[in-house]
């Protein structure tokens, strides 16, 4: 148990003042027993206020005192008649009366400290522990918003896996493995190409990434030449559609300027494959 975490959390405050259910009450006076160092918070909580209540006692105006001098004069005129003598003893202008009247002033300014003081720590009890429920909700949102994004990314995984198992399951899809030139061995990707809807997906298996200024081109050879097949934009991760091609007899990509070329610069021919039908 962390102890000093507990002494602020205020639960010791509301056992003093008196303001703690009977479950949290009985919570503090079992961890007092077992933990020295509660049973001396209380303590020192309960020397505080008693301090705080005489030490700041205010005594009120002059004219308050009169005020009531003057309204409870008919209580203190009694006169209090003895067995034997029968004399007559006036409280109205007595010190006895005087006496009584000063302590009431002290109870009520001792009782304005202590209403004072109780206000205080109920609202610094209230605060500590908004600020932990604020804390709560600020966390259970964030929890909220990893699990979106999680889910998000979930999504799209499931969206790649879905296409793919549909373009190798399709008896119309055509597998191109483009295998890297001479000296780029380590290069491949992949073109599914729909014979029956001309549709062209792009798989990057394995290529180099690129300069800010450039960007992969795929080509379709169609009788003999060269045609732009589309862009592999830097944020496809998976299997990418790209432009429907017509028909092919082989396919090959190219590092061009970004945003493509019309013609492919073919000193930068990164892979090749040729379409077997």
């Amino acid at each position: 148990m962390n102890i000093d975490n507990y002494i602020s959390s205020g639960a010791i405050e509301s056992y003093v003042l008196g303001i703690a259910d009977a479950q949290e009450a009985a919570e503090v006076q079992q961890l007092s027993l077992e933990y020295p160092e509660i049973k001396q918070a209380v303590a020192d909580f309960e020397a505080s206020l008693e301090v705080a209540t005489f030490a700041n006692a205010v005594p009120p105006a002059a004219s308050v005192k009169e005020r009531l001098l003057f309204a409870l004069q008919d209580e203190f005129a009694e006169p209090i008649v003895t067995a034997e003598s029968a004399k007559v003893i006036n409280l109205g202008s007595s010190e006895i009366g005087s006496n009584n009247l000063n302590n009431s002033f002290k109870y009520l300014a001792a009782a304005s400290v202590v209403l004072l003081i109780a206000s205080a720590a109920l609202n610094i009890i209230f605060y500590s522990k908004y600020t932990k429920a604020n804390e709560q909700v600020v966390a259970l949102l964030n929890d909220k918003n990893s699990l979106t994004a999680d889910n998000k990314s979930m999504q799209v995984k499931y969206l790649d896996l879905t296409t793919n198992l549909q373009l190798l399951s399709d008896t119309n899809v055509i597998k191109v493995s483009m295998k890297g030139i001479a000296g780029k061995e380590s290069n491949l990707a992949t073109v599914y190409w729909n014979n029956k809807t001309k549709e062209v997906y792009l798989l990057a298996n394995k290529l180099p990434e690129v300069p800010s200024d450039k960007q992969y081109q795929l080509w379709a050879l169609v009788d003999g030449k060269p045609v732009d097949a589309g862009m592999l934009s830097v944020d496809c991760n998976g299997v990418c559609k790209v432009k429907n091609i017509l028909n092919a007899q082989a396919f090959a990509i190219t590092l061009e300027k970004k945003g493509g070329s019309p013609t492919p610069d073919l000193t930068q021919l990164q892979v090749l494959g040729n379409v077997k039908v």
